[in-house]
C-alpha cells in the first residue's frame, strides 16, 4: 500500500510539475490576452499587460530598508518577474491612461465610527441652561469689552445696552491694528461685518433675538468656505481660491446671527503655525508660534480681537493653541459637527471647534454648529446637555498618576487635579496598555497623502513656505512608501484602542490629562473623544515653544529671566458627552479665577 502511495505522487508530483510549466509558457505568449481563453476561464492574477519601469531585486532589496520587510533573493527574483503584470497595473488611476482623482469632499468607502465602541450618540432635544445673568453694567473702556467672554458679550447686546455694529467696528479696528504684530489675518471682511452687524441690530431692535450669537463677531479658520470670499489653506497654491458657497459650519453661525470680521491664519494645509504670510505668533511671547494649525483663531482670540473663532483639529490643532496662547478650545465627539466645505485633511480625524475665552462660550457655539449633514458621511445626530449651574460633587475623575509626576505635566497641572478633589469629584486612577500609540499616524500621513495626492503629483507642494524634513511636503511624498497592509493592521489597531478607551470610561465621568501628552493627545484624537483646555495657571518658560523639529541652525529664543505664560489643562469626555466636561471645566475655571489676566500690550 505505501509503496503503491509513493509511486502515485511522484508522478503525480511530476504530472504537476509539467502541467505548471506548460501554464507558465502559456500565460507568458499571451499575457492579458483574456479573449483567447477557453469559454469559463476565470480571470487570474499576473495576466496584465507589463506596465511601467522596469523592476529589478535590487529595486525590492533598497525598497526593503524602507517598508523594513525582508526577503530572501529567491523571493526578490519572484516579485520582480511579475511585478509589471500584477501590481504596476494597480497604479493606473494616477499613471494613467484610464485617471481618476476623486474630489476631496467624497470620503473612504470605509469609514470610522466612534459610536461602534462604546456608547451612541443620540438625538433627544438639546438641554443648555446658562448661567444666569449677572447684569454687568457695559464697561465704559473698548478694551474691557473686547476681551469680555461671549457669555457676557451676548447679554449685553441681547439687552441692547451694546450694538453689534459697535462691537463689530471695535473688533475690526483692533485686527487691523494689531495683526502686523501676530499676523493672524489672512482676509479680513470688513464690508460683510458691517452690514451683517447692521441686520443684527435691526432684528434685535425689532424683537427678533436670533440667540446667544446674534451680533456677536467670530473669525474663522481660513480652511472653511465662504461664498465669494477667499478660503487659502494658508498655502500659496490656493492663495486666490474663491469658494461659491459657505461651508456648512459658516451657514450655521450666520443663521444664528454671528457676525464673520476675519478669515484667520492656519499654517500652510493645517500643520503648525507657518502660512504663506509669514508665522502667527503667540500674544503673550511674540518671539514664539501660536501653535497650530489653528493659529489665527488662537492668536486672535487670546489678543481680544473677536468674540470667538472656529478651529480644527486632526491631531492636535485646537488643543495646541489653546495651551499656548491661554484661552479655551472645545474639540467636539468626531461626527458631531460636519465638515461640509471645509478643507479635508483625513476623513477620518478631521473635527471643527469653538474657540473661546471661556468654557461656556465654546458650549454656546457647539449648539449652534452641531447636527449631521448629509454631505458629510460621518455627522451623525447628536445631543448637548449642559447646565452651568449644575453640582459636579461625586463625578469620578480619571487620572493616570506616573503621567502627573513627570513632564509635560507642570505644577499647574497637578494643582488642577487637586481642586478636582476640593469641588467633591473622586479622582480615580487609571491606565492603558503600553501599546505603540504613535503607530496610528500612519493613518493620519496616508489620509493626508491621499487628499492631497494632486498637490504631491504636480509638484504644487514646492510652492509651501515650510520644506522642513517634518512639513508636509516631504511627509506626503514619504507616505507614498507607506504599507497598504499596515495601513490596515493600524486601522485594527485602531478598533482596540477604542476598546481599551470604552474599559477607562466604564469606571469614571471624564479624564484629566496634560494637554500635551502625546499618548492621550494622539489616541483621543483617533477614537474620537472629545476635549476642553482650559486655562489653569501660569508657568514660567526660559526658552521660546515650537511646533516644529529642532532646527541646530535656527536655535529657538532663550529667556533670561524666565517669561511668564499661561498654561493650560485638558478634560476628556465620553463620547457626544460634551456636556460633561463642559461642566466640569466651568467649576474649575470658576475655582482657579485665572482668565482674567490679559496678554500684555494688547
Amino acid at each position: 500500500m505505501s509503496n503503491t502511495r509513493r509511486r502515485f505522487f511522484s508522478s503525480a508530483s511530476g504530472i504537476l510539475t509539467a502541467a505548471l510549466a506548460a501554464c507558465r509558457k502559456s500565460e507568458s505568449s499571451s499575457v492579458g490576452a483574456s479573449s483567447t481563453a477557453a469559454p469559463g476561464t476565470p480571470p487570474a492574477f499576473g495576466t496584465a499587460p507589463d506596465v511601467g519601469p522596469p523592476v529589478s531585486t535590487s529595486t525590492f532589496a533598497e525598497a526593503e530598508k524602507l517598508v523594513q520587510f525582508q526577503l530572501s533573493l529567491s523571493e526578490r527574483e519572484t516579485a520582480a518577474g511579475n511585478w509589471r503584470s500584477s501590481m504596476a497595473p494597480l497604479y493606473e488611476r494616477r499613471t494613467g491612461p484610464r485617471k481618476f482623482f476623486p474630489p476631496s469632499s467624497v470620503a473612504p468607502a470605509s469609514r470610522w465610527e466612534p459610536a461602534t465602541v462604546g456608547p451612541r450618540a443620540d438625538s433627544v432635544k438639546d438641554r443648555l441652561v446658562r448661567t444666569a445673568s449677572a447684569r454687568l453694567a457695559l464697561p465704559s473702556s473698548d478694551q474691557d469689552i473686547a476681551f469680555a467672554p461671549l457669555s457676557q458679550l451676548s447679554r449685553w447686546i441681547e439687552t441692547r445696552q451694546l450694538t453689534s455694529e459697535r462691537l463689530t467696528r471695535l473688533y475690526l479696528d483692533r485686527l487691523q491694528h494689531f495683526d502686523p504684530k501676530l499676523h493672524c489675518v489672512i482676509t479680513l471682511t470688513s464690508d460683510l461685518a458691517l452690514s451683517q452687524a447692521q441686520q443684527a441690530d435691526r432684528e434685535i431692535a425689532a424683537g427678533h433675538y436670533r440667540g446667544p450669537l446674534h451680533g456677536i463677531p467670530w473669525g474663522a479658520k481660513d480652511l472653511l468656505d465662504t461664498a465669494g470670499i477667499p478660503t487659502t489653506y494658508g498655502a500659496e497654491p490656493y492663495r486666490n481660491r474663491v469658494p461659491k458657497q459657505d461651508a456648512v459650519v459658516v451657514k450655521r453661525i450666520h443663521d444664528a446671527g454671528a457676525v464673520l470680521v476675519a478669515k484667520l491664519s492656519l499654517g500652510a494645509l493645517a500643520l503648525n503655525d507657518i502660512w504663506f504670510g509669514g508665522q502667527t505668533v503667540n500674544p503673550w511671547l511674540l518671539e514664539e508660534g501660536a501653535s497650530g494649525s489653528s493659529a489665527g483663531p488662537g492668536a486672535a482670540t487670546a489678543a481680544g480681537l473677536v468674540g470667538f473663532s472656529i478651529g480644527s483639529e486632526t491631531g492636535g490643532s485646537i488643543v495646541g493653541p489653546a495651551m499656548r496662547c491661554g484661552i479655551t478650545g472645545l474639540r467636539p465627539t468626531y461626527g458631531r459637527v460636519p465638515r461640509t466645505g471645509a478643507m479635508t485633511l483625513c476623513w477620518s480625524l478631521d473635527k471643527l471647534g469653538p474657540m473661546t475665552r471661556g468654557v461656556e462660550d465654546g458650549l454656546l457655539v457647539l449648539q449652534a454648529i452641531s447636527g449631521p449633514d448629509a454631505a458629510d458621511v460621518a455627522s451623525v445626530p447628536s445631543s448637548l446637555d449642559f447646565d452651568a449651574s449644575a453640582p459636579v460633587s461625586g463625578l469620578r475623575v480619571g487620572y493616570f498618576p506616573g503621567w502627573m509626576k513627570e513632564a509635560p505635566a507642570t505644577d499647574v497641572d497637578r494643582a488642577a487635579l487637586d481642586t478636582i478633589r476640593k469641588l467633591g469629584m473622586v479622582p480615580t486612577e487609571v491606565s492603558l496598555p503600553d501599546w505603540p500609540y504613535d503607530s496610528l499616524n500612519l493613518i493620519l500621513f496616508a489620509e493626508g497623502a491621499a487628499a492631497f495626492e494632486e498637490l504631491t503629483l504636480s509638484g504644487g507642494l514646492k510652492e509651501l513656505k515650510a520644506q522642513v524634513p517634518d512639513a508636509w511636503p516631504n511627509l506626503f511624498r514619504q507616505a507614498r512608501f507607506l504599507s497598504a497592509v499596515d495601513f490596515v493592521q493600524a486601522d485594527r489597531f485602531r478598533r482596540s484602542v477604542a476598546q481599551e478607551m470604552a474599559r477607562i470610561f466604564s469606571q469614571v465621568d471624564l479624564l484629566l490629562v496634560p494637554s500635551l501628552r502625546d499618548e492621550m493627545l494622539t489616541l483621543t484624537n483617533f477614537t474620537g473623544h472629545p476635549s476642553l483646555t482650559l486655562r489653569a495657571g501660569f508657568i514660567e518658560v526660559s526658552e521660546a515653544r515650537s511646533d516644529w523639529a529642532p532646527d541646530p541652525a535656527y536655535p529657538l529664543p532663550k529667556f533670561s529671566p524666565p517669561r511668564r505664560v499661561p498654561h493650560g489643562v485638558t478634560l476628556i469626555g465620553r463620547l457626544f458627552d460634551e456636556g460633561t466636561i463642559g461642566r466640569v471645566g466651568l467649576a474649575l475655571e470658576r475655582t482657579l479665577n485665572v482668565t482674567a489676566e490679559r496678554p500684555p500690550g494688547f
